[in-house]
């Protein structure tokens, strides 16, 4: 069963750094948007899986977005948890750019 999504403005892309995060808050959900050092944008759920602290507020380096609160780490291109306290990993969404916005399907 294909699940429907939509598109949803996210950002300007000038708007994030190389490595830099963006909370998204949006229909009671919260979501972590980051620019790889690429150039390329990711989206994963915003809040750590171990106590729900905005993941947007952590460090980001080298493919990881570290909790601020108790460091768990994951890696913001799959939401894979990658150190503990965080053991469940988080759903990643799909990003598309059109001209200068990027969107997140949700």
């Amino acid at each position: 069963m294909t699940i429907q999504g939509k598109w949803v403005a996210a950002c300007v892309t000038d708007a994030l750094k190389p490595e830099e995060a963006l909370r998204l808050d949006h229909g009671g959900r919260t979501f972590v948007i980051v620019r790889s050092p690429e150039g390329d944008y990711f989206a994963i759920d915003g809040h750590c899986s171990h106590e729900k602290v905005h993941l947007a507020d952590g460090i980001v380096d080298g493919g990881i977005i570290e909790c601020p609160k108790h460091f768990g780490t994951f890696d913001y291109r799959t939401g894979e948890s990658r150190a503990l306290p965080a053991c469940v990993d988080l759903r990643s969404y799909e990003i598309k750019l059109d001209g200068d916005t990027v969107f997140i399907k949700i």
